[in-house]
């Protein structure tokens, strides 16, 4: 089990806006790069417009960053397609069994620990922006060409 794909599609659709800004980025354009259905995309480029990350305007075609690259944090993607909520990141078994002491008790050990886990990941997407995540892009697809 692992985190939604949502989020990395997402960071691959942001990261196609930046790159391909001269040109029209369509659903269909961008779910050729993602390799998946337009409308798999025109849903979570759905998402990333409600939380103000992407200008979609009805009737014309193409999407367009809403703000400048570096001002957009890994963070803010996470957010924006609803990965998990608040403290929700681990899943806990709810059914222990309550008569043994470490069913009774497992929850109150290991829910700080996955809190503190959950957080410490979001201060690190926090310290990444999509502007970092475009030039990684550009500089391996430069080591690719020299090879």
């Amino acid at each position: 089990m692992n985190i939604s794909s949502r989020f990395a599609v997402a960071i691959h659709i942001l990261s196609v806006l930046e790159m391909n800004k001269a040109g029209v980025s369509t659903s269909d354009y961008i779910a050729e790069s993602v390799n998946t259905n337009p409308v798999v995309i025109r849903r979570i480029v759905g998402m990333l417009s409600k939380a103000g990350l992407v200008e979609v305007k009805p009737g014309v075609a193409g999407t367009k960053l809403a703000k400048h690259p570096s001002e957009i944090t890994l963070l803010d993607i996470y957010h924006a397609v609803h990965v998990v909520q608040e403290d929700s990141l681990f899943g806990i078994h709810a059914n222990s069994d309550a008569k043994c002491p470490v069913g009774k008790h497992i929850q109150t050990a290991i829910v700080p620990v996955f809190s503190a886990a959950q957080k410490a990941m979001e201060n690190t997407l926090h310290e990444v922006d999509l502007e970092e995540i475009v030039r990684k892009i550009y500089a391996s697809a430069n080591e690719t060409s020299n090879e």
